[in-house]
């Protein structure tokens, strides 16, 4: 079977999270974000912040997650399965801290292409900081650009998901894809 991946992407704050729960409780099979457990196992090794110490480090297990989160979905009887975030996410990341990473990251992205993206505006009413993210919502509306810039460059169409209530964003998603 031809699994159909899908990702929910957008900058820190912006409601990603609890869509992918929403479709979770719908029935929707659905990878969660990655980068929240780097950051904590980090931790466990007395790193507070691993991205903002080693963003290079960080990028590199977060992309090798993401891809065996790509390579996992391939193997699901699953029709559908959503992504909290994709593999360009990376690069839109370290694109934004203006840091450099090698041509596999690119080559990464260009082997493992995904179906549908949906894009979460910054979206102030709902944006929160908190141990993981350290953003603020300025710096969210950047990524958010950064975010638009990579996927647009991987040739990917993003569909905007509007400001509304969790039930409404996930019923537009739905919707859209026909479900």
């Amino acid at each position: 079977m031809n699994t159909t991946k899908i990702v929910i992407t957008g900058g820190p704050g912006t409601g990603k999270s609890t869509l992918i729960n929403e479709l979770i409780g719908r029935g929707y099979t659905c990878l969660e974000e990655i980068s929240r457990q780097i950051t904590l196992e980090a931790k466990k090794d007395g790193i507070d912040q691993l991205f903002l110490t080693n963003p290079l480090l960080f990028s590199k297990l977060l992309l090798k997650g993401r891809q065996q989160q790509f390579l996992n979905a391939e193997k699901r009887s699953s029709e559908v399965v959503f992504f909290d975030r994709g593999l360009p996410d990376v690069l839109a990341y370290m694109d934004y801290i203006g840091d450099t990473y090698p041509q596999s990251f690119i080559d990464t992205c260009k082997g493992s292409t995904y179906d549908i993206v949906f894009i979460l505006k910054p979206w102030e009413a709902i944006y929160k900081s908190d141990n993981e993210r350290y953003e603020n919502f300025e710096q969210a509306l950047n990524i958010h650009e950064h975010l638009l810039n990579t996927y647009k460059g991987f040739n990917y169409n993003l569909i905007d998901v509007p400001f509304d209530t969790v039930e409404n964003r996930t019923d537009f998603i739905l919707n859209t894809l026909n479900m």
